[in-house]
């Protein structure tokens, strides 16, 4: 269910997702270097994340196909000048999982954490500064963007077009 007030953007096919992911890298380079971001993707089976974070990453400069950590849980990329971790929690069994991870001390200034499936941390990664939220809209998606933090309120401004 949406919230009042959560702005939605709309992406009718992949790459209109891959493009929603390529402005947020755009507002990532505007995002203050000096501590650490965390985005947190939220959604079912095939709603859209990793095709976002694709799109994130290839903007920020990767090149090459991005998959869902999955199985290795996380995803290193130097990019932009920039530590990009990309996260997937799916298959945590138990959310004190979390702690063997180390997230918190690869939360460095100018880090940027993504991650999928932060439900299964139970809160155990604290607040993050976007919550994106992906949920089937019709043929295509809808994607929620709270802004939790004021590095959070930067990025959505830019992401869901209000500057």
């Amino acid at each position: 269910m949406r919230q009042p007030g959560v702005p939605v953007v709309h992406a009718a096919t992949a790459d209109e997702t891959r493009a929603l992911g390529a402005r947020l890298a755009q507002a990532l380079r505007t995002a203050p270097r000096d501590q650490s971001i965390c985005i947190t993707l939220s959604g079912d089976l095939g709603a859209g994340k990793t095709t976002l974070v694709g799109g994130l990453l290839s903007m920020l400069g990767h090149l090459g196909p991005v998959r869902s950590p999955t199985y290795t849980l996380l995803e290193p990329y130097q990019l932009a000048g920039r530590e990009v971790l990309h996260c997937d929690l799916y298959r945590l069994r138990h959310p004190d999982e979390i702690e063997d991870l180390g997230l918190r001390d690869l939360a460095v200034p100018g880090s940027v954490l993504l991650v999928e499936w932060p439900e299964r941390a139970e809160g155990r990664l604290g607040e993050p500064d976007l919550a994106l939220t992906l949920t089937y809209d019709g043929a295509g998606r809808a994607c929620a963007i709270e802004a939790r933090t004021p590095t959070g309120q930067i990025l959505a401004s830019q992401l869901s077009g209000h500057t």
